[in-house]
């Protein structure tokens, strides 16, 4: 039987989502969980791969288990089991060939930037002193939609067979003295949202020209566009899924 499980991590302390050698990973602890809790030795995949010290406020993967999970206390157990920096909310039944990753629908990310230095956020977002031009910050954003091919922004020597993306939504909001971007995509490169905002501020500063954007995608070059913002400030929020999978 196939199951998913909905949880949310702070990726501060990891080396990204994917199991890596003699590294801590989101992955490796939820499956030592899940093993130790069930008895049974369990491997879970997810629904992306967040890069070192990327947060996740929903996260789904799935797993597979022989018997049916009855155990109405599984998710307190299982989060009395994990660190304080992985929470488990919901656990379901999804049909026998639903793949977390590859039925997702869509991805959002968020990326936080302070607009003023504040000793109780510099964990989780992203200081900019600079003054930034959210407008043309936006203007810039709405470019991203006439593209499907991202590869200047995905980080070098990936491995993957296309640098296609549909981005849905790109979107640049003041919001509580932070700046924050949202961006929802059906899938994302690695490192792709992160350079992105990056070549996002360097407009916002006038460092780079909106119409030199053009120029950037097209290059298909990574090193024509802006630098990678810190990971910090980085968190995956939303995976959608078709309403059909759930049993």
């Amino acid at each position: 039987m196939r199951y998913f499980i909905e949880l949310s991590y702070n990726g501060s302390a990891y080396h990204g989502w994917q199991n890596q050698p003699k590294t801590a990973s989101v992955q490796e602890v939820l499956e030592n969980a899940l093993s130790t809790v069930l008895k049974t030795p369990i491997s879970v995949m997810g629904a992306g791969r967040t890069d070192t010290g990327v947060h996740a406020s929903q996260m789904f993967a799935h797993f597979d288990f022989k018997d049916e999970l009855s155990d109405d206390n599984l998710i307190f157990k299982l989060n009395s089991f994990l660190p304080k920096d992985i929470a488990i909310y919901n656990i379901f039944k999804v049909k026998n060939d639903t793949h977390a990753r590859f039925n997702a629908l869509s991805r959002t990310y968020l990326y936080r930037i302070a607009l003023d230095k504040n000793v109780f956020t510099f964990n989780n977002s992203f200081y900019v002193k600079q003054t930034l031009d959210v407008d043309k910050m936006n203007e810039a954003s709405k470019i991203l939609f006439d593209y499907k091919d991202f590869q200047c922004f995905s980080k070098s020597n990936t491995d993957v067979k296309t640098y296609y993306c549909n981005i849905m939504k790109a979107e640049w909001v003041i919001k509580n003295n932070e700046l924050q971007f949202t961006i929802k995509a059906n899938r994302f490169l690695r490192n792709m949202v992160r350079a992105i905002a990056g070549t996002m501020i360097n407009i916002g500063l006038g460092k780079t020209s909106i119409e030199e954007l053009h120029q950037i995608i097209k290059s298909k070059n990574r090193s024509e566009a802006g630098f990678s913002v810190p990971a910090h400030a980085l968190y995956l929020t939303k995976i959608e899924y078709p309403d059909d999978i759930k049993i």
